[in-house]
């Protein structure tokens, strides 16, 4: 479900954490930290579920208001509850995994039920809401496609929401992009993943393994790159931009599995993303400099970082 770029990028965020003194948890234990930080993603990532649900449910709780109203109008008493019985959110709600997450953290705050009514409030004067209860058949691509449409073109665009979830995920900044995409990829296969066990025991490796190389090789890997910041002070580079230097070297020696053109195209792209305009040139310019000398040098055996003694 999470893929190695995610992977990257929080343990990249993690890293710059603890060099900045802005980690929270106990420097002893980083892996311990990086799990917590997976952690807060899986709870992010259930919220999200639950409130796509909960704005789908709230048509029974609208119609239930509009019907005990001491004059409901004819309008009052036929509102359309369609979307309360879409299939894919029902399928995702039946997922026993995320019954799990629920059971342990139980989902909602004080402000979810208002927040869930004003999203449910745009959603019924949108045109492609109007379209969908039209339609008295249900199929796979309009249940789809409405519950999509909730998600990024209701809440992620709504300043309100936003702030709703950055007042109670501290993770939200740092999540933000990846959480789209997942509940984008959830959504076209609902019921596939394992929310107890996120990010899966492979990705898992990969992240501490990813982690715990660059900690404890950091004097080794920045000795590498310092010689190829010609005309640049290694004090004065982004420090984003030395990290990503380091997992990228790290990489380069100690991942068997990852090509070494794999490893420099997501370290540019995420760079690009997380660092300064110049970032992506650069860092490819430094990794791709490395990785020919290591080559050149027959330094590229890929062993595991622990069995290195240097």
């Amino acid at each position: 479900m999470i893929s190695r770029r995610n992977i990257r990028i929080k343990v990249m965020q993690l890293i710059y954490a603890l060099e900045t003194g802005k980690e929270v948890y106990e420097k002893k234990d980083p892996v311990q930290s990086l799990q917590k930080q997976f952690d807060n993603s899986r709870n992010l990532f259930a919220y999200l579920l639950y409130f796509l649900a909960e704005v789908a449910r709230y048509a029974e709780t609208d119609a239930r208001i509009r019907s005990l109203k001491n004059l409901p109008s004819s309008e009052d008493l036929v509102v359309n509850t369609k979307i309360a019985g879409n299939e894919l959110l029902q399928k995702i709600l039946d997922n026993v995994s995320l019954r799990k997450v629920f059971k342990n953290n139980p989902p909602g705050f004080e402000d979810t039920r208002e927040r869930v009514k004003k999203i449910y409030g745009d959603l019924m004067v949108s045109d492609l809401y109007r379209q969908y209860i039209q339609r008295p058949a249900r199929n796979r691509n309009d249940e789809k496609g409405i519950v999509q449409f909730i998600f990024t073109d209701l809440m992620l665009p709504n300043e309100d929401f936003t702030a709703h979830i950055e007042d109670h995920f501290i993770n939200w900044d740092d999540d933000a992009e990846m959480m789209k995409q997942l509940v984008l990829n959830y959504l076209n296969k609902p019921g596939m993943y394992d929310l107890q066990d996120i990010p899966g025991e492979e990705k898992w490796k990969f992240a501490k393994d990813l982690l715990t190389a660059v900690l404890q090789k950091k004097e080794y890997v920045t000795d590498l790159i310092k010689p190829k910041l010609i005309n640049w002070d290694a004090d004065r580079i982004a420090l984003l931009d030395m990290i990503l230097m380091q997992m990228g070297v790290c990489e380069f020696l100690f991942f068997e599995t990852i090509p070494p053109k794999v490893t420099i195209n997501e370290y540019i792209d995420i760079a690009k993303d997380y660092s300064t305009t110049q970032s992506g040139q650069f860092v490819n310019g430094i990794l791709d400099n490395i990785h020919k000398e290591l080559i050149s040098q027959n330094k590229i055996h890929k062993i595991d970082f622990k069995q290195k003694s240097n």
